[in-house]
Protein backbone atom coordinates (compact mmCIF):
# COMPACT_ATOMS: atom_id res chain seq x y z
CA UNK A 1 0.00 0.00 0.00
CA UNK A 2 1.28 3.13 -0.92
CA UNK A 3 2.28 6.33 1.81
CA UNK A 4 1.40 8.74 -1.31
CA UNK A 5 5.37 10.05 -0.11
CA UNK A 6 8.66 10.07 -1.84
CA UNK A 7 9.84 7.11 -0.35
CA UNK A 8 6.94 4.59 -2.09
CA UNK A 9 9.97 3.85 -4.20
CA UNK A 10 12.11 1.14 -2.82
CA UNK A 11 15.48 2.52 -1.86
CA UNK A 12 14.84 5.46 -0.62
CA UNK A 13 14.61 7.44 2.40
CA UNK A 14 13.54 11.06 3.33
CA UNK A 15 14.34 13.81 5.88
CA UNK A 16 14.22 17.01 6.79
CA UNK A 17 15.52 19.76 8.57
CA UNK A 18 12.82 22.93 9.80
CA UNK A 19 13.22 25.86 11.30
CA UNK A 20 9.66 27.42 11.66
CA UNK A 21 11.41 30.50 13.30
CA UNK A 22 13.60 31.49 10.91
CA UNK A 23 11.17 30.07 8.03
CA UNK A 24 13.95 27.79 6.63
CA UNK A 25 14.93 24.47 5.74
CA UNK A 26 15.85 21.59 3.79
CA UNK A 27 14.90 18.13 2.62
CA UNK A 28 17.31 15.13 1.75
CA UNK A 29 17.02 12.12 -0.52
CA UNK A 30 18.61 9.44 0.77
CA UNK A 31 19.53 6.65 -2.18
CA UNK A 32 22.44 5.01 -0.11
CA UNK A 33 22.79 2.08 -2.63
CA UNK A 34 23.19 4.46 -5.31
CA UNK A 35 20.39 5.48 -8.50
CA UNK A 36 20.54 7.04 -11.55
CA UNK A 37 19.59 10.19 -11.94
CA UNK A 38 18.60 12.55 -14.49
CA UNK A 39 17.80 16.49 -13.98
CA UNK A 40 15.92 19.29 -16.30
CA UNK A 41 16.52 22.79 -15.23
CA UNK A 42 13.83 25.75 -16.47
CA UNK A 43 13.47 29.26 -15.56
CA UNK A 44 15.96 32.04 -15.10
CA UNK A 45 17.26 32.11 -11.19
CA UNK A 46 18.34 28.71 -10.47
CA UNK A 47 21.17 27.69 -7.82
CA UNK A 48 22.34 23.90 -8.27
CA UNK A 49 25.25 22.29 -7.03
CA UNK A 50 26.64 19.25 -8.91
CA UNK A 51 23.75 19.22 -11.73
CA UNK A 52 26.51 19.32 -14.68
CA UNK A 53 27.52 15.98 -13.32
CA UNK A 54 24.58 14.54 -14.77
CA UNK A 55 24.70 15.18 -18.05
CA UNK A 56 24.05 11.47 -19.82
CA UNK A 57 27.82 12.15 -20.87
CA UNK A 58 29.34 12.44 -17.94
CA UNK A 59 31.29 9.72 -16.09
CA UNK A 60 29.23 9.10 -13.06
CA UNK A 61 26.17 7.46 -13.10
CA UNK A 62 24.57 7.22 -10.16
CA UNK A 63 24.03 9.78 -6.89
CA UNK A 64 23.76 8.81 -3.18
CA UNK A 65 21.45 11.67 -2.21
CA UNK A 66 20.05 14.45 -3.63
CA UNK A 67 19.27 17.82 -1.28
CA UNK A 68 16.33 20.66 -1.87
CA UNK A 69 17.12 23.73 0.09
CA UNK A 70 16.20 27.20 1.37
CA UNK A 71 18.21 29.88 2.01
CA UNK A 72 18.97 30.88 -1.61
CA UNK A 73 22.40 30.32 -2.91
CA UNK A 74 23.87 30.39 0.80
CA UNK A 75 21.49 27.20 0.93
CA UNK A 76 24.27 24.88 -1.01
CA UNK A 77 26.25 24.70 2.14
CA UNK A 78 23.91 22.12 3.53
CA UNK A 79 24.55 19.73 0.69
CA UNK A 80 28.51 19.09 2.26
CA UNK A 81 25.95 17.93 6.00
CA UNK A 82 25.11 15.20 3.67
CA UNK A 83 28.49 14.51 2.01
CA UNK A 84 30.16 13.51 5.47
CA UNK A 85 27.02 11.81 6.65
CA UNK A 86 27.12 9.42 3.81
CA UNK A 87 31.15 9.50 4.00
CA UNK A 88 30.87 8.18 7.87
CA UNK A 89 29.42 4.97 6.55
CA UNK A 90 31.32 4.62 3.60
CA UNK A 91 28.78 5.65 0.76
CA UNK A 92 30.06 6.99 -2.15
CA UNK A 93 31.83 7.13 -5.67
CA UNK A 94 35.17 5.02 -5.23
CA UNK A 95 38.01 6.71 -6.55
CA UNK A 96 40.46 4.48 -5.08
CA UNK A 97 41.46 6.57 -1.95
CA UNK A 98 38.12 7.26 -0.95
CA UNK A 99 34.71 7.22 -1.39
CA UNK A 100 33.05 10.48 -2.31
CA UNK A 101 29.48 10.91 -2.02
CA UNK A 102 27.80 12.19 -5.13
CA UNK A 103 25.15 14.87 -3.84
CA UNK A 104 23.17 17.00 -6.01
CA UNK A 105 22.01 20.32 -4.66
CA UNK A 106 19.16 22.94 -5.55
CA UNK A 107 17.64 25.63 -3.52
CA UNK A 108 14.84 28.44 -3.14
CA UNK A 109 14.80 31.43 -2.27
CA UNK A 110 13.18 31.78 1.34
CA UNK A 111 14.92 35.11 2.91
CA UNK A 112 11.68 37.80 3.00
CA UNK A 113 9.91 35.15 5.72
CA UNK A 114 11.63 35.00 9.27
CA UNK A 115 15.38 35.70 9.72
CA UNK A 116 17.39 36.24 6.70
CA UNK A 117 20.38 35.22 8.82
CA UNK A 118 19.55 31.76 9.40
CA UNK A 119 20.08 29.42 6.81
CA UNK A 120 20.83 25.43 6.40
CA UNK A 121 24.35 24.45 6.64
CA UNK A 122 26.32 21.77 6.81
CA UNK A 123 24.73 20.98 10.25
CA UNK A 124 21.65 21.37 9.04
CA UNK A 125 21.80 18.94 6.19
CA UNK A 126 23.62 16.27 8.60
CA UNK A 127 20.30 16.57 10.86
CA UNK A 128 18.05 16.22 7.60
CA UNK A 129 19.45 12.50 6.78
CA UNK A 130 19.84 11.72 10.72
CA UNK A 131 15.76 12.56 10.26
CA UNK A 132 15.87 9.83 7.20
CA UNK A 133 16.68 7.18 9.21
CA UNK A 134 13.34 8.09 12.17
CA UNK A 135 10.51 9.16 10.29
CA UNK A 136 8.63 7.79 7.48
CA UNK A 137 9.23 10.83 5.34
CA UNK A 138 4.77 11.25 4.60
CA UNK A 139 5.45 15.16 6.27
CA UNK A 140 4.13 17.89 3.73
CA UNK A 141 3.66 21.66 4.45
CA UNK A 142 5.82 23.98 6.35
CA UNK A 143 8.32 21.16 6.69
CA UNK A 144 12.21 20.75 5.19
CA UNK A 145 13.02 22.94 1.90
CA UNK A 146 8.85 23.72 1.99
CA UNK A 147 8.96 25.81 5.57
CA UNK A 148 9.70 29.09 4.27
CA UNK A 149 8.19 28.62 0.68
CA UNK A 150 5.43 31.21 -0.67
CA UNK A 151 3.39 31.32 -4.27
CA UNK A 152 1.98 34.35 -5.93
CA UNK A 153 4.42 37.11 -5.76
CA UNK A 154 3.01 39.25 -8.88
CA UNK A 155 1.58 41.66 -6.71
CA UNK A 156 4.77 41.97 -3.94
CA UNK A 157 5.27 39.19 -1.39
CA UNK A 158 2.86 41.29 0.74
CA UNK A 159 0.00 39.88 -1.23
CA UNK A 160 2.05 36.60 -1.47
CA UNK A 161 0.14 33.11 0.24
CA UNK A 162 1.91 29.95 1.79
CA UNK A 163 3.94 27.62 -0.66
CA UNK A 164 5.39 24.32 1.16
CA UNK A 165 6.56 20.87 1.04
CA UNK A 166 4.08 18.36 -0.70
CA UNK A 167 4.46 14.85 -2.20
CA UNK A 168 2.36 12.36 -4.14
CA UNK A 169 2.78 8.79 -5.96
CA UNK A 170 0.81 6.26 -8.12
CA UNK A 171 1.46 2.71 -8.76
CA UNK A 172 0.41 0.98 -11.89
CA UNK A 173 1.03 -2.63 -13.32
CA UNK A 174 3.04 -3.61 -15.70
CA UNK A 175 2.86 -6.81 -17.62
CA UNK A 176 6.38 -9.21 -17.54
CA UNK A 177 8.29 -8.85 -20.64
CA UNK A 178 9.42 -12.12 -20.02
CA UNK A 179 6.30 -13.44 -18.26
CA UNK A 180 3.05 -12.35 -20.39
CA UNK A 181 1.39 -13.46 -17.87
CA UNK A 182 2.55 -11.77 -15.04
CA UNK A 183 3.08 -8.00 -13.99
CA UNK A 184 5.18 -6.16 -11.70
CA UNK A 185 3.69 -3.11 -10.21
CA UNK A 186 5.53 0.40 -11.45
CA UNK A 187 6.03 2.99 -8.54
CA UNK A 188 6.29 6.97 -9.60
CA UNK A 189 6.32 9.48 -6.47
CA UNK A 190 7.47 12.78 -6.29
CA UNK A 191 8.52 15.16 -3.65
CA UNK A 192 8.15 19.20 -4.77
CA UNK A 193 8.96 22.34 -2.54
CA UNK A 194 6.58 25.25 -4.01
CA UNK A 195 8.07 28.80 -4.26
CA UNK A 196 6.37 30.09 -7.31
CA UNK A 197 6.34 33.39 -8.58
CA UNK A 198 2.88 32.49 -10.24
CA UNK A 199 -0.54 30.88 -8.69
CA UNK A 200 -1.24 27.45 -8.13
CA UNK A 201 -4.35 25.64 -9.63
CA UNK A 202 -6.17 22.63 -8.98
CA UNK A 203 -6.83 19.81 -12.07
CA UNK A 204 -9.88 21.89 -12.42
CA UNK A 205 -8.01 25.36 -13.31
CA UNK A 206 -9.32 26.97 -9.91
CA UNK A 207 -6.56 29.02 -7.98
CA UNK A 208 -5.79 27.42 -4.35
CA UNK A 209 -3.29 30.05 -3.40
CA UNK A 210 -1.72 32.93 -4.76
CA UNK A 211 -1.47 36.69 -5.60
CA UNK A 212 -4.12 37.88 -3.41
CA UNK A 213 -5.95 41.16 -4.53
CA UNK A 214 -5.63 44.18 -3.08
CA UNK A 215 -8.97 45.01 -1.70
CA UNK A 216 -8.13 41.30 0.48
CA UNK A 217 -10.72 39.42 -1.91
CA UNK A 218 -10.06 36.94 -4.27
CA UNK A 219 -7.18 36.37 -6.53
CA UNK A 220 -5.26 38.44 -8.83
CA UNK A 221 -4.14 37.30 -12.37
CA UNK A 222 -0.51 37.15 -12.41
CA UNK A 223 -0.33 37.85 -16.40
CA UNK A 224 -2.37 40.94 -15.97
CA UNK A 225 -0.36 42.28 -13.04
CA UNK A 226 3.12 41.42 -14.91
CA UNK A 227 1.48 43.33 -17.93
CA UNK A 228 0.29 46.20 -15.69
CA UNK A 229 3.66 46.60 -14.00
CA UNK A 230 6.79 47.96 -15.08
CA UNK A 231 9.58 45.46 -15.81
CA UNK A 232 11.54 46.84 -13.32
CA UNK A 233 8.53 46.65 -10.62
CA UNK A 234 7.97 42.80 -11.51
CA UNK A 235 11.95 42.21 -12.00
CA UNK A 236 12.41 43.15 -7.83
CA UNK A 237 10.41 39.88 -6.92
CA UNK A 238 13.23 37.36 -8.05
CA UNK A 239 12.38 35.03 -5.18
CA UNK A 240 11.25 32.76 -6.39
CA UNK A 241 11.51 28.83 -7.18
CA UNK A 242 9.90 25.35 -7.33
CA UNK A 243 12.23 22.54 -6.83
CA UNK A 244 10.54 19.18 -7.81
CA UNK A 245 12.00 15.26 -7.57
CA UNK A 246 10.32 12.53 -9.15
CA UNK A 247 11.25 8.82 -8.49
CA UNK A 248 10.29 5.72 -9.76
CA UNK A 249 11.36 1.78 -9.46
CA UNK A 250 11.52 1.59 -13.15
CA UNK A 251 14.94 0.24 -14.90
CA UNK A 252 16.67 3.81 -16.18
CA UNK A 253 19.75 5.17 -18.36
CA UNK A 254 20.86 8.57 -17.48
CA UNK A 255 19.81 9.88 -20.99
CA UNK A 256 16.38 8.42 -20.09
CA UNK A 257 16.14 9.55 -16.37
CA UNK A 258 16.82 12.84 -17.75
CA UNK A 259 13.90 12.80 -20.34
CA UNK A 260 11.47 11.38 -17.45
CA UNK A 261 12.98 14.89 -15.75
CA UNK A 262 11.81 17.00 -18.54
CA UNK A 263 8.71 15.39 -19.19
CA UNK A 264 7.18 15.89 -15.40
CA UNK A 265 7.93 19.54 -16.05
CA UNK A 266 4.87 19.52 -17.51
CA UNK A 267 3.44 18.62 -14.51
CA UNK A 268 4.65 21.86 -12.75
CA UNK A 269 2.81 23.70 -16.22
CA UNK A 270 -0.37 22.39 -15.25
CA UNK A 271 -0.48 24.22 -12.34
CA UNK A 272 1.32 26.58 -11.60
CA UNK A 273 0.92 29.48 -13.64
CA UNK A 274 2.85 31.35 -14.93
CA UNK A 275 5.90 28.99 -15.09
CA UNK A 276 9.65 28.71 -15.85
CA UNK A 277 9.75 32.35 -16.24
CA UNK A 278 13.01 34.62 -15.48
CA UNK A 279 11.90 35.28 -11.80
CA UNK A 280 11.49 30.89 -11.34
CA UNK A 281 14.73 28.80 -11.17
CA UNK A 282 12.50 25.90 -11.26
CA UNK A 283 14.57 22.41 -11.03
CA UNK A 284 13.30 18.68 -11.40
CA UNK A 285 15.68 15.88 -10.49
CA UNK A 286 14.50 11.90 -11.94
CA UNK A 287 15.70 9.42 -9.84
CA UNK A 288 15.52 5.08 -11.05
CA UNK A 289 16.66 2.52 -8.28
CA UNK A 290 14.97 -0.52 -9.05
CA UNK A 291 14.71 -3.16 -11.84
CA UNK A 292 11.02 -3.09 -13.58
CA UNK A 293 11.04 -2.94 -17.19
CA UNK A 294 8.69 -0.70 -18.83
CA UNK A 295 8.73 2.16 -21.49
CA UNK A 296 9.91 5.40 -20.82
CA UNK A 297 7.38 7.20 -22.18
CA UNK A 298 4.77 5.50 -19.43
CA UNK A 299 7.35 7.21 -16.65
CA UNK A 300 7.48 10.52 -17.70
CA UNK A 301 4.04 11.25 -18.42
CA UNK A 302 2.90 9.04 -14.86
CA UNK A 303 5.84 12.10 -13.73
CA UNK A 304 4.04 14.37 -14.62
CA UNK A 305 0.75 13.30 -13.32
CA UNK A 306 2.48 12.97 -9.62
CA UNK A 307 4.50 16.23 -9.42
CA UNK A 308 1.47 18.09 -10.47
CA UNK A 309 -0.70 16.53 -7.70
CA UNK A 310 2.22 16.85 -5.50
CA UNK A 311 1.92 20.87 -6.33
CA UNK A 312 -1.80 21.14 -4.82
CA UNK A 313 -0.81 18.62 -2.06
CA UNK A 314 1.65 21.52 -1.01
CA UNK A 315 0.02 24.25 -1.02
CA UNK A 316 -3.18 22.79 0.81
CA UNK A 317 -0.77 21.21 3.55
CA UNK A 318 0.70 24.58 4.06
CA UNK A 319 -0.24 26.74 7.39
CA UNK A 320 0.35 30.53 7.43
CA UNK A 321 3.52 31.60 9.07
CA UNK A 322 4.81 35.38 9.82
CA UNK A 323 1.89 36.95 8.90
CA UNK A 324 2.10 34.81 5.42
CA UNK A 325 -1.51 33.06 4.93
CA UNK A 326 -1.88 29.44 4.06
CA UNK A 327 -4.55 27.30 2.96
CA UNK A 328 -4.46 24.93 6.17
CA UNK A 329 -4.90 27.53 8.68
CA UNK A 330 -8.06 28.70 9.67
CA UNK A 331 -6.80 32.34 10.31
CA UNK A 332 -6.18 33.32 6.86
Amino acid sequence: MLNNALNDVPGLRVGHWTNLEAATGCTVVLCEQGAVCGVDVRGGSTGTRETDLLHPTCTVDKVHAVLLGGGSAFGLAAADGVMHWLEERDIGFDVGVAKVPIVPAAILFDLLIGDARVRPDAAAGYAACEDATKVPGTLAGNVGAGTGATVGKALGPKFAMKGGLGQASRAVNIPKVSEPSGCSPLIVSALVAVNAFGNVHDAQGNILAGARNLNGVGFADPIQAITRTSWQAANSSRQNTTLGIVATNAVLTKSEATKVAQMAQAGLARVIRPVHSPLDGDVVFALSTDNVQTNVSVVGALAADVLAEAVVNAVRAARSLHGVPGLASTDR
